[in-house]
């Protein structure tokens, strides 16, 4: 393979991709083998017919395309190692020559890393944030723990809201049952709000046994377009009323807990709701203080680079989508959303953290913070801890690249650290 390197405006480069002709008819055979079985070629069984005769059948330049994309996928990654230059876009790629017996040679236009001009980084201006715990923050968490800590227990008396009624229900549209509209044996915190406007509070006041109506309007922007706006009757069976029973702040209960008194229980809380406020706190300023500098200093993003970085983050939200037994398109249709409008609200923090990143990389660089073999393996043995997996195989399995992706991730945390120790608190409004 033979990479040359052209630079074209400003923070642009093109990359001339030439590879032996020898590859490219490789490439060709094993798209033909690939696929050979799915043409029909008359005198010939499935499967046997010879390359130029599918060729001459079909158009000479049948399998190019094909095999055009699979050497480009092979060998763009090497040019991109082989070029030395700081890329930081998705290539546009462009095939200049794929003919059987020439080289191939196609052309990758990429976006290089931008010039940083650094705003001043240190001694950067923070709100103060209070991080002092008082009596009633602590009287407040121990009340949302005993919360947590209730118990749900049937009771014979009337539904009131914080209780959750188990019902079967079935809604109606116009004297018509609705797709979706029905439900058996489900429970329904009254008050949560998981059902439509007006629902939950309709059971207020109903006991087991009890058959009410409930009458609701949907939303104009309701995700079933047949349903927007209109009225609904919904038929509900109650089946039983269950109450969170709370237990009581006792010595029993504190021993349950695992503390020997009442004290150590609140300065148990207090450590927490404390490491609690100082991390929100370092986050907040870390926040603070990188937004300031990306506002003081001078950064091009490049357009290409904001694109490369927002289709990486439409993909990692797709994915998600999809781990939750939903496909994108669904999802999609469901909260009436599309890509393009997904795209806009991406974009804002897609940018800022471009900026970000840039940023610690540059104060990394100026600072000369580097990774050290120590503070690489320390991350290694963290992460092998988290998988719950054996170092030693998880070393074993970690590709250089991602290696050298850790090491730079190490570098920014360090450039981080660097401006929040000299951070100057200030006392201001929000």
């Amino acid at each position: 393979m033979n990479v040359q390197t052209e630079l074209i405006g400003e923070k642009k480069a093109k990359l001339l991709i030439e590879i032996p002709a020898e590859n490219f008819r490789k490439a060709l055979n094993r798209v033909y083998n690939r696929q050979k079985g799915r043409l029909v070629v008359p005198g010939f069984r499935k499967g046997k017919a010879p390359r130029k005769v599918l060729e001459k059948l079909y158009g000479q330049g049948i399998f190019y395309e094909d095999a055009a994309n699979e050497l480009i996928s092979e060998e763009y990654p090497k040019a991109y190692e082989e070029c030395g230059l700081d890329i930081v876009s998705r290539p546009d790629i462009e095939v200049q020559t794929a003919e059987e017996g020439k080289p191939f040679v196609f052309t990758a236009v990429v976006a290089l890393r931008p010039d940083v001009h650094l705003s001043q980084y240190k001694g950067v201006e923070v709100r103060r944030i209070d991080t002092g715990v008082s009596e009633e923050e602590i009287d407040q968490e121990i009340d949302n723990e005993l919360k947590t800590n209730s118990r749900s227990v049937t009771v014979e008396d009337e539904a009131r809201e914080g209780d959750t009624v188990l019902i079967d229900y079935e809604g109606f549209s116009e004297g018509v049952a609705f797709e979706g509209g029905k439900g058996e044996n489900f429970p329904l915190e009254l008050g949560s709000h998981s059902f439509i406007e007006g629902f939950e509070d309709q059971l207020i006041g109903v006991e087991a046994g009890d058959e009410v109506q409930v009458d609701v309007t949907f939303p104009d922007e309701y995700h079933a377009p047949d349903l927007a706006g209109k009225d609904a009757v919904f038929i509900v069976k109650v089946h039983e009323v269950r109450r969170p029973e709370v237990p009581e702040l006792d010595e029993e209960y504190i021993e349950d807990i695992g503390f020997d008194s009442l004290d150590e229980y609140r300065d148990d809380v207090r450590s927490r709701i404390e490491t609690r406020k100082k991390d929100d706190a370092k986050r907040r300023h870390e926040d603070e203080a990188i937004h300031t500098i990306a506002d003081e200093s001078e950064i091009d993003v490049p357009e290409e680079m904001i694109e490369t970085q927002l289709n990486s983050a439409l993909n990692d939200y797709a994915n998600n989508i999809m781990q939750n037994g939903f496909s994108f398109s669904d999802y999609l249709k469901m909260t009436g959303m599309t890509v393009e409008r997904m795209r806009d609200q991406l974009r804002p923090e897609t940018v800022d953290r471009i900026r970000a990143s840039l940023i610690l990389e540059e104060i990394a660089k100026v600072e000369d913070l580097k990774a050290t073999e120590e503070d690489v393996q320390e991350k290694i043995e963290e992460a092998a801890k988290n998988y719950h997996m054996k170092v030693e195989d998880l070393e074993k399995d970690l590709p250089d690249k991602e290696r050298e992706s850790l090491k730079s991730q190490i570098a920014m945390e360090k450039a981080i650290k660097l401006i929040l120790d000299n951070v100057v608190e200030v006392d201001r409004e929000d």
